[in-house]
C-alpha cells in the first residue's frame, strides 16, 4: 500500500481521495497526532485519548493497512507492539493530494537548522539507548548536523559507560560525512539535565529502563523504537548493510522531531526564557 503514494506519476484521483477520507476521521487524526510526537503501545495510546481498545485497534489497522502506520514487536517484551508513524508515506500521501490538485507542495529544508531559525526557545535533546554505542549516537550526531548546531544534543546508555562506540556506526556515519571518531559512551547518570529536556529512548530496553523515571520528573519523555542492527542481520541483512538502515531511520526520526521540537518547549520555560 506504501507504494500506491511513492511516485508521482502513478497519482490518481482516487488515491488522493483515500487519503483524505483516511486523515479526516477524528480518531484516526487524533492518533496520528499522538504517534508524531512518540512511539505508542496500544494501552498507551487507549489512555492517552480515553477511548476503548477495540476502537483504537480498529482505526490504528486502517493506518496500518494504507502504511502510514506499523508496528514492531518491542525487544524488552515480546509480546507487546510499538505502533509508530511511517513517516515517509504520510508525507508521500499528503504530497498526492497536494498534486492531484495542483497545489504547491514544498519540501522542508533540513539542512544547516534553517527550519529552526525563527525559534528562540528551543530544548535540548538527550538520546538513550542501553550501551550508547549505536542508535543514540546515530541521533545526537544527526540532530547536531541537520539543526545546525542550533540544538544541544547528547546521548547516553542506562548501562555501564564502559564500553566503545560501536566501528559499524562510526563507519557508516562516515559515510554521510559526519564524523563521531571522538565520540565516546556516557552513562545517563552522567549527562546534565534540566526541566526543559526531551528525553528519547531509541530502543525498547532503555525505555523500560526508564518508566521509573517517567512520572517524577516534568520532563518529555519520548520513545522511538528503533530496531537493532542485529535483528535486522538476524533476517539475512549484511552487517553494513543493516547499521545503514539503522543510520537512514534514525535520520528520518530527527528530520521529524525538527519539526516538532518547538511545541516542546514548556510554556513556563518559554516565559522565564523571555
Amino acid at each position: 500500500m506504501i507504494n500506491s503514494f511513492e511516485h508521482s506519476d502513478s497519482i490518481n484521483q482516487p488515491a488522493a481521495l483515500q487519503v483524505l477520507k483516511l486523515l479526516a476521521d477524528e480518531t484516526r487524526w487524533r492518533l496520528i497526532n499522538e504517534l508524531r510526537i512518540s512511539d505508542r503501545q496500544v494501552g498507551e495510546l487507549v489512555d492517552r485519548l480515553g477511548l476503548t481498545q477495540n476502537l483504537v485497534s480498529y482505526h490504528l489497522g486502517l493506518l496500518r493497512q494504507a502504511g502510514f502506520v506499523h508496528a514492531q514487536r518491542s525487544d524488552a517484551d515480546g509480546r507487546a507492539l510499538y505502533y509508530s508513524l511511517d513517516l515517509e508515506a504520510l508525507k508521500a500521501g499528503c504530497r498526492s493530494v497536494a498534486e492531484t490538485l495542483r497545489m504547491p507542495f514544498q519540501a522542508v529544508n533540513m539542512q544547516n537548522g534553517s527550519i529552526l531559525e525563527n525559534e528562540a526557545y528551543l530544548p535540548s535533546v538527550v538520546f538513550v539507548c542501553r550501551n550508547n554505542s549505536v542508535r543514540s549516537q546515530m541521533a545526537e550526531a544527526w540532530l547536531r548536523h541537520l539543526s545546525g548546531g542550533r540544538v544541544q544534543a547528547l546521548s547516553a546508555g542506562t548501562e555501564s559507560s564502559d564500553v566503545v562506540v560501536n566501528p559499524f556506526t562510526i563507519q557508516v556515519m562516515d559515510e554521510v560525512g559526519i564524523d563521531i571518531h571522538d565520540a565516546q559512551a556516557k552513562h545517563f547518570n552522567e549527562v546534565a539535565m534540566d526541566e526543559t529536556t526531551v528525553v528519547i529512548t531509541v530502543c525498547d530496553m532503555a525505555r523500560e529502563d526508564c518508566r521509573a523515571m517517567m512520572d517524577q520528573d516534568e520532563r518529555h519523555y519520548l520513545h522511538w523504537s528503533v530496531p537493532p542492527a542485529a535483528r535486522l542481520e538476524m533476517g539475512g541483512i549484511d552487517t553494513l548493510d543493516a547499521f545503514r538502515m539503522v543510520r537512514d531511520e534514525v535520520r528520518q526520526r530527527v528530520e521529524w522531531l525538527l519539526t516538532i521540537l518547538p511545541l516542546l518547549m514548556p510554556n513556563k520555560a518559554r516565559v522565564a526564557a523571555a
